[in-house]
């Protein structure tokens, strides 16, 4: 598996990712794809459905006739037959009469006065039994099984489902942390330009020795913010590579092949306008007929009422017809022999138990409908509200950008109006902080959009 990830990692996997010199580039694509191959929980849920499936193969071996081979064998202390004249005619003046004509006429013909066997023997056989009708329960445990095949299926699809958008909700969260060390990259350029031209003018006498100072502390105070946010963005990536199974390294010296040092793997959000949620947008209850735990439900039920009639089927008649054939050597010489026989079972004592029993699956299934109704308007619920944030999230982002725009032409009036000298130092770094804090929230809210789209398209 090592070998098999060093060569996913190093190679070039069309949309998955590319290495470009000594950098790692993952896409969102590609991280989905590592954590369906490694996360624990995935293999799992396959291997439930190939359970499942083995499940299935057992139940249809119930069609066929069950063939068994016989070999006995046994060794008594004493005879297990050992009788005489009295034990046959009983005890009677006519059977002693008889009794003892006998025992002379065996004294002198050297014959045994008492009649022995099954002192030991053997044998071997086959037999064959084919079920004809069992009440049902062969084509209902069939059935069962087939749904619970589909079962284990959407349980892996919605296991794929739910690590696909963990791996988003980290995906997102390390490019959100990432653009807003651009935005922090782009204001400690903005403060390194003023830095120089306050500089200057300092040296001329223009600008008060108090305006340098403030400019240094900001640019301090950027620094300071810029080491935390690296501490951030390493420590989310962390959390994403193991979730997505990657080997790394937090030190750059112990980096070599197959194992990047952190800061050299690098996360592509994929370039291009975003579509807006009218574009993409679907009916609610289309949207929650098509979640993996609305066809959970349906099949619950339709479980539920499959038990109902296996224990109906338990009380009903049962027939089976079946043959055997074999050699057996128990009395006098071994012989070959066949039979064939036809057997019916009809339960007679079990229908009040039964009744009981059916009512209590009745419950079960009535039980079941009403958590199946329940649950789907929950899911009705939930596919409104990822539109609704989908929406809002749209519309956030369109305030946030208009916000920065405002922000950005603001710090360039007073960038102008600084250099007029008709505002002060402060001023121009409160507006400077301004833009700062716009494009962060400009950033932050194209991700949110970017993370509800995900969630919403995932369903459709």
């Amino acid at each position: 598996m090592m070998k098999r990830l060093t060569l996913i990692l190093l190679a070039v996997c069309g949309s998955c990712f590319a290495c470009r010199a000594q950098e790692l580039v993952l896409t969102l694509e590609g991280c989905k794809e590592l954590a369906r191959e490694n996360d624990p929980y995935v293999k799992n849920a396959r291997l439930d459905a190939l359970s499942a499936r083995a499940q299935k193969g057992e139940a249809l071996a119930e069609y066929f006739p069950t063939v068994q081979a016989t070999v006995m064998g046994f060794h008594a202390m004493k005879p297990l037959v050992d009788i005489g004249p009295i034990d046959i005619l009983g005890r009677s003046d006519a059977a002693w009469d008889i009794s003892n004509a006998y025992n002379d006429f065996a004294y002198s013909n050297g014959l045994p006065t008492r009649y022995r066997a099954l002192q030991y023997g053997y044998g071997a056989g086959v037999s064959v039994m084919q079920p004809l009708f069992a009440g049902g329960r062969i084509v209902s445990g069939n059935r069962l099984a087939e749904l619970g095949v589909r079962a284990a299926d959407l349980k892996s699809s919605l296991q794929a489902r739910e690590t696909d958008a963990e791996v988003e909700r980290k995906f997102w969260q390390v490019v959100s942390l990432v653009e807003k060390m651009k935005v922090l990259d782009g204001a400690m350029q903005m403060v390194d330009s003023l830095e120089k031209d306050v500089e200057s003018a300092c040296s001329a006498g223009l600008v008060t020795e108090s305006d340098r100072l403030q400019v240094k502390l900001k640019k301090s105070e950027l620094k300071s913010t810029r080491l935390q946010l690296l501490g951030g963005i390493r420590l989310a990536k962390m959390d994403m590579f193991n979730e997505i199974g990657i080997a790394y390294s937090a030190v750059s010296s112990n980096a070599r092949e197959g194992r990047p040092y952190i800061d050299a793997v690098l996360f592509d959000s994929g370039t291009g306008e975003l579509c807006s949620p009218q574009s993409v947008h679907v009916s609610e209850e289309e949207m929650a007929e098509s979640m993996e735990e609305a066809r959970l439900l349906d099949l619950q039920v339709e479980a539920k009422k499959l038990e109902k009639r296996m224990v109906l089927g338990s009380a009903l008649p049962q027939l089976a017809i079946g043959g055997a054939y074999g050699y057996g050597h128990y009395i006098g010489n071994g012989k070959l022999n066949g039979t064939v026989f036809a057997m019916l079972s009809v339960p007679l004592s079990d229908w009040g138990k039964t009744s009981r029993k059916l009512k209590r699956y009745e419950n079960d299934v009535q039980k079941s409908e009403n958590e199946r109704a329940y649950l789907h308007s929950q899911l009705l619920l939930r596919a409104r509200q990822m539109w609704i944030e989908l929406e809002t999230s749209w519309e956030r982002m369109a305030v946030a950008r208009e916000a920065e725009d405002i922000a950005r032409d603001s710090y360039a009036r007073q960038r102008s109006a600084y250099d007029a000298g008709l505002v002060t130092m402060s001023e121009l770094l409160q507006s400077q902080t301004d833009l700062l804090t716009c494009e962060n929230a400009s950033a932050e809210s194209r991700i949110a959009y970017r993370t509800a789209l995900s969630s919403y398209m995932a369903f459709k």
